[in-house]
């Protein structure tokens, strides 16, 4: 599963991933007839229970794309946040044991709420390659655009962006996700600096403002466009809208 993964991952052919939350999402997705799924931390943790950002106990996460994995015959990649804390050995035999074949980790700080600095995020990326062999497709997320004040110029995030993700690729990573990059001649800087790693970028199931399109995507070279939440939400709405009100009987 993990080589079948990994190879999915064409600059410029993008692998499109609409993450998933549970069984019946990825039965969903997977009977569309695409070749892999990611989960959505933030979708996942909220199904069952909590907000996204640590807060889910991992062994409840991992259990959760356990359940996933023994359901589905295509790759699955987790959505692992920053791994829960764990140390690596303890991180990759957990996450192997569901049955995953990929990882996406961030290098936000969630006791902090800023990011990890770039060379410990790198050493920690390392020891997770050390202890997964080949075994873990790693999606290193560089969260230097999510992390930015609000009205930041991204284009003065673009080289700190760009340093933190050859670092990540430096150590181990697979792929690289600037997650929040959606200018394409931006997208296409990025995909340009670390040529030829496969770069995530974060699309959208239907075109949205403010979010680069899968055609723009593609033509910038990313290897991989994943929706983040986006289909769980959008479910959450049609959930709402099909609810009737209560209407008491007495």
């Amino acid at each position: 599963m993990t080589s079948a993964l990994r190879e999915l991952h064409v600059p410029g052919r993008p692998l499109v991933l609409p993450n998933i939350w549970d069984v019946p999402s990825a039965l969903a997705v997977a009977g569309a007839g695409h070749p892999a799924l990611a989960t959505s931390s933030a979708a996942v943790a909220a199904v069952l229970g909590y907000e996204d950002g640590h807060q889910a106990p991992a062994a409840e996460m991992f259990a959760a794309a356990a359940r996933i994995a023994a359901r589905v015959d295509v790759p699955l990649t987790v959505d692992c946040e920053g791994g829960y804390g764990l140390a690596p050995a303890e991180f990759v035999e957990a996450l192997l044991d569901t049955g995953a074949a990929g990882a996406n980790l961030e290098d936000t700080d969630h006791s902090s709420g800023g990011l990890i600095e770039a060379a410990r995020q790198a050493d920690h990326l390392a020891a997770i390659r050390a202890a997964a062999g080949e075994g873990l497709v790693i999606n290193a997320r560089v969260d230097v655009f999510i992390q930015a004040a609000p009205g930041t110029d991204p284009g003065s995030l673009l080289e700190e962006a760009v340093e933190r993700a050859r670092l990540y690729l430096e150590a181990g990573a697979d792929c690289v996700y600037p997650i929040l990059l959606h200018d394409p001649t931006l997208a296409t800087a990025f995909c340009a600096a670390v040529a030829p790693a496969a770069v995530n970028l974060l699309g959208s199931y239907m075109p949205a403002a403010g979010r680069i399109s899968l055609a723009d995507a593609a033509a910038a070279g990313a290897a991989r466009v994943s929706f983040g939440p986006d289909l769980w939400r959008a479910a959450n709405r049609a959930l709402e809208a099909l609810v009737p009100p209560f209407v008491p009987s007495f």
